[in-house]
């Protein structure tokens, strides 16, 4: 509102970035906040489900926790993509919920605000996370030491010698044990943030391509600043034997299935790519885009402005009629106003593209499978035949201790 109203030029010529960028940093900000309050209330409604086993609620409390991340992070990126600006109305008759209108796109469209949407959670969460995983172990590790030092010169005071001597000396498993323990959620934060990341990185990548980029170069970072943080501030863990990463799998395999979805929708409806094409195949003379952009904006007459939605002023005078970004039928057309064909050409195109780009992106990921699978045919081979040999073990000393009876 404050670039709106500002009359300087600097304001005015980047509110289009300027505006976008902070409210993304305050939905950051919210978004930080909320995740401390749906971590709290997932282990609540966990601890009331009274589940029988540890792994039951493990995998309840991952699935909670997620869930609420899912929707903080994902909710105002799936809104700026799918949802704004894509039934507001017209100047004449805008529709309203509630009596409010809808918030619209810039004259660009929404795929600009959802890039920068984008780069400020993706890379400003990952930067948060990275210098608070780091803070936290190092600042408590500190408020230890110095507590057990206070600690240990008090009793210095009240000591024998012999017992000063060796309650000094600093043996390696001591100063382990020291160390900060993991907790029983163990690395369930460091895989929900890879998990998060993936999503960021799969489900919106058309319209954040760097994406991908900051995802590798924040976990070339990352695995430093873990390794550093896992050997110098935990103790180390104590190892346990699961078959797989449980319940993250399927969770990773949705999201795959998800981003298809996601990323066709994104190139239909978010972009022009498809207006452009059915412009340049239906309509251009020349077979090329030029006249594509007045293609793309209708005529309104003046006269026909709603009660209350006319400029109060403005720097042109007797203007009768103006141009807005939609598809629609002039003010002087029989059927003022309402969807032209070439609407439902665009509209049929863009269906038919979520067709086609889901089928060949699934046999493309069915291609892959059978080309690469989860184990190799001579591990699966070798697996089957130590499967039959050890059968063959068991059923020789079955044989042997009934022979004996």
């Amino acid at each position: 509102s404050l670039s709106l109203t500002n009359q300087s030029d600097w304001m005015s010529t980047y509110s289009n970035i300027f505006i976008p960028t902070t409210a993304a940093i305050i939905n950051l900000v919210c978004i930080q906040l909320l995740n401390f309050v749906y971590d709290k209330v997932a282990i609540y409604l966990t601890e009331m489900e009274l589940l029988r086993t540890q792994t039951e609620f493990d995998e309840s409390l991952t699935i909670k926790i997620y869930l609420f991340q899912f929707v903080n992070y994902y909710t105002s990126i799936i809104y700026i993509a799918f949802l704004k600006g894509k039934n507001v109305g017209y100047p004449a008759k805008y529709l309203r919920i509630f009596g409010l209108r809808q918030e619209e796109c810039s004259p660009g469209g929404c795929l600009m605000e959802l890039s920068i949407q984008l780069f400020i959670i993706m890379v400003g969460q990952q930067a948060l996370n990275t210098v608070v995983e780091m803070i936290i172990p190092v600042g408590l590790n500190w408020f230890n030491s110095l507590t057990e030092n206070t600690g240990r010169l008090d009793n210095l005071k009240s000591t024998s010698e012999e017992e000063d001597l060796a309650t000094a000396v600093k043996k390696p498993w001591i100063e382990d044990y020291r160390l900060l323990d993991w907790g029983p959620r163990g690395l369930f934060p460091e895989y929900l943030e890879m998990v998060m990341q993936y999503g960021f990185v799969t489900l919106f990548v058309t319209a954040f391509p760097l994406g991908p980029f900051f995802a590798l170069l924040n976990n070339v970072f990352e695995m430093r600043l873990d390794a550093k943080k896992f050997l110098k501030y935990f103790r180390r863990p104590i190892p346990h034997r699961v078959p797989n990463i449980g319940v993250w799998y399927r969770v990773l395999d949705i999201l795959g299935k998800l981003a298809v979805i996601t990323n066709a929708f994104i190139i239909a409806f978010s972009s022009n790519y498809i207006p452009r094409m059915v412009y340049i195949s239906l309509v251009s003379e020349d077979n090329t885009d030029k006249g594509f952009l007045n293609n793309t904006l209708a005529y309104f007459d003046t006269k026909d402005f709603e009660k209350g939605i006319a400029p109060l002023s403005s720097s042109y005078t007797n203007v009768t009629y103006c141009r807005y970004k939609d598809y629609r039928n002039p003010p002087w057309s029989p059927q003022r106003y309402e969807r032209p064909t070439f609407y439902y050409e665009v509209l049929v195109a863009r269906l038919t593209f979520i067709v086609i780009f889901q089928n060949i992106v699934s046999l493309v990921k069915v291609a892959v499978q059978w080309l690469i699978p989860d184990v190799p045919n001579a591990l699966s081979d070798r697996i089957k035949r130590e499967s039959y040999l050890t059968t063959q073990m068991i059923i020789k000393n079955e044989a042997k201790k009934s022979s004996r009876n």
